[in-house]
């Protein structure tokens, strides 16, 4: 389980995904919030719709993709969580044409 250090004291920030309401510390990444709020689904493949969740968490593989205040395709492992932000999960590949 994804779990906070305790010993870091950080301003909390407040921002939706997928509609709710997500409690987080100043400083955390979009991934790192939504896993310590239990999400793990932030995705869905284009082809399959399988769900998809972080995986590397440092901005190799992709997998946690998001649209972030109506811009797709952001790394939620890359981009810091900050107050109001509306985080949506990313259905298959946006701006990328499926033949």
């Amino acid at each position: 389980m994804f779990k906070r250090n305790n010993a870091i004291k950080s301003p909390r920030v407040s921002f939706t995904f997928e509609g709710c309401s997500i409690d987080a510390a100043a400083g955390d990444t979009i991934a790192s919030a939504l896993m310590l709020a239990g999400e793990t689904h932030f995705r869905n493949t284009p082809v399959s719709q399988s769900e998809r969740g972080p995986f590397c968490l440092m901005g190799v593989c992709f997998e946690c993709l998001v649209e972030v205040d109506g811009i797709p395709n952001r790394q939620a492992c890359m981009v810091s969580v900050r107050e109001g932000m509306k985080v949506r999960r990313q259905k298959g590949a946006i701006g990328v044409e499926i033949e």
